[in-house]
């Protein structure tokens, strides 16, 4: 249905022809479809492409949807492509014929903003499925992608994992090449039966090899992410050779020429393995920060919400948290660094002896309540255990963002949090104790964070509390809170900090890339 009407808006927009002349990449998967669009965006346009991306979802700006040349769309053009679209298509409106629901108006609206900015490249990621999906008008891609199938919204894409595949592979197009990664059985066998029925010339990218990157490294954290990589690399090529441009550009150079090793180092993608070194001004002095709070409190985000993303998650935190730990206990630290994206990265002077500081993991968490927090957790809980790596506290928060509302920038931040339903954080909380003491531990709410007629955060003793006492008793989980709203939360966690310079807190956000973006938004503030 989707795809249906998405076709009735391109044509209203008379961009059918245009369509068919963009040269396209389209990447459907399960995990890391935007990891391998920003791979291939990046090579190509060090290759020296005009590239347009297509990604979802944003997570503090709609315009990071749309991407130009490796950076959001303009704010004055953005809303110059907007309007344009949206009078046309509102001209045409007739109780047959709505407006287009947000995901397929925001589609079309990327097409015609690729093909209006004349760009070489349009790399396009699936939102949700490929053969119903909004993007899948696209008719005559140059090539296609199917990265690591997993069982995610199945609710729509159905209970299987052949199912979802058969979805996924619904982007394919008669005899144009697609590549796809090492799949479970399952999985592969429903993507062989559709490339075999439209005789698609079908390759299974191997995973990139480390020694084959010259020294540089993955701009994109975790060893998933040579999967990833490996992926766009099988693409990029792909996509080289069929518009002409392989032999033009290439036809002396290694296996991996320069721009594609350029192109991996450097790709952006927020909230995916992303690390924040939180910085921000004192309400006394709003033009310097917080030397004290430095370096102390430090966010790892991964908007990861299906189990097979979040095994990937926790895999990665443990790693990251282990590997701050080496490099923080042998030396006094002289700068420390706030990294915004992957490489943008703003020094603040620091002169604390790390080596003296207590590290104490802590979750921040939540999830939209069609994912299965039973999976979840459990998964998250175990890899991170088998790693070494176990929780001080767990704090259950709602997110700020509306599900279905597209949020700008400039977004207010709601302050009223009187009356907001947590039912949904409580039972996750219950779920985690759960988890943590092997057993139900009761149905009674956290005493640190009650919603009556004042707001009641827990006491910063709470924080600091050794992870070996977590027991419940008399009423009272010890491992976890639910949490009022996340702007107090992040003040929480400042004020935890700012009190005991002795400790040194690292937050992993996950379960909701929403999460994940709300969070990024007001540490930005």
């Amino acid at each position: 249905m989707e795809r249906y009407n998405a076709s009735f808006s391109v044509q209203i927009l008379g961009l059918e022809e245009h369509l068919d002349g963009l040269k396209i990449i389209h990447v459907a998967g399960t995990k890391g479809k935007g990891s391998t669009c920003a791979f291939c965006e990046a090579i190509l346009r060090e290759c020296g492409f005009q590239t347009g991306l297509f990604t979802s979802p944003h997570l503090i700006d709609v315009r990071e949807r749309f991407r130009i040349n490796g950076l959001d769309i303009s704010e004055d053009k953005f809303l110059l492509y907007f309007w344009d679209c949206w009078n046309q298509l509102k001209e045409k409106v007739t109780e047959h014929l709505p407006m287009p629901p947000l995901f397929q108006f925001l589609t079309v609206l990327a097409f015609k903003i690729f093909i209006c900015e004349k760009v070489d490249v349009a790399i396009i990621e699936v939102g949700l499925g490929g053969k119903r999906d909004s993007t899948n008008v696209i008719e005559k891609p140059v090539v296609c992608g199917i990265t690591s199938l997993g069982m995610d919204h199945t609710e729509t894409l159905g209970n299987t994992l052949r199912e979802i595949a058969s979805h996924k592979a619904g982007i394919f197009k008669p005899q144009i090449p697609a590549f796809t990664v090492s799949q479970l059985s399952e999985a592969m066998d429903a993507i062989l039966q559709r490339a075999h029925e439209l005789k698609v010339p079908l390759k299974v990218a191997a995973p990139l090899d480390n020694k084959n990157l010259d020294g540089l490294k993955l701009s994109l954290s975790g060893d998933h992410q040579f999967i990833n990589a490996g992926l766009a690399v099988s693409l990029c090529k792909c996509w080289l050779q069929r518009t002409g441009n392989w032999e033009k550009l290439f036809q002396n150079e290694a296996d991996l020429p320069g721009s594609f090793l350029r192109g991996l180092s450097t790709a952006q993608i927020s909230g995916r393995a992303q690390i924040v070194y939180d910085t921000y001004s004192e309400p006394n002095n709003s033009l310097k920060l917080s030397a004290t709070s430095c370096g102390d409190l430090i966010f790892y985000l991964d908007g990861a919400h299906s189990p097979e993303s979040m095994e990937v998650c926790a895999k990665w935190f443990s790693s990251a948290v282990k590997g701050n730990k080496k490099s923080s206990s042998s030396f006094k630290v002289e700068y420390l660094e706030e990294v915004w994206g992957n490489g943008h990265i703003q020094h603040e002077l620091g002169s604390m002896e790390e080596s003296e500081k207590q590290l104490k993991q802590i979750l921040l968490f939540n999830c939209m309540d069609v994912r299965d927090p039973q999976i979840l957790l459990p998964r998250l809980v175990s890899t991170c255990a088998s790693s070494g790596t176990y929780f001080a506290k767990a704090l259950f928060v709602p997110s700020m963002s509306a599900y279905n509302k597209v949020t700008s920038g400039a977004s207010i931040i709601p302050s009223d949090v009187c009356g907001r339903d947590l039912s949904w954080q409580f039972y996750l909380q219950r779920l985690w104790e759960k988890i943590i003491h092997g057993k139900e531990v009761g149905t009674f709410h956290d005493k640190g964070a009650r919603m009556d007629n004042a707001i009641i955060l827990p006491p910063h003793e709470f924080l600091y509390e050794d992870a070996s006492h977590c027991s419940p008793e008399d009423n009272y989980f010890a491992c976890s809170a639910v949490m009022p709203s996340l702007p107090l939360t992040i003040k929480w966690l400042r004020d935890c900090v700012k009190e005991n310079p002795s400790i040194k807190v690292q937050v992993l956000v996950t379960g909701s890339l929403h999460l994940v973006g709300d969070v990024l938004k007001l540490l930005k503030r």
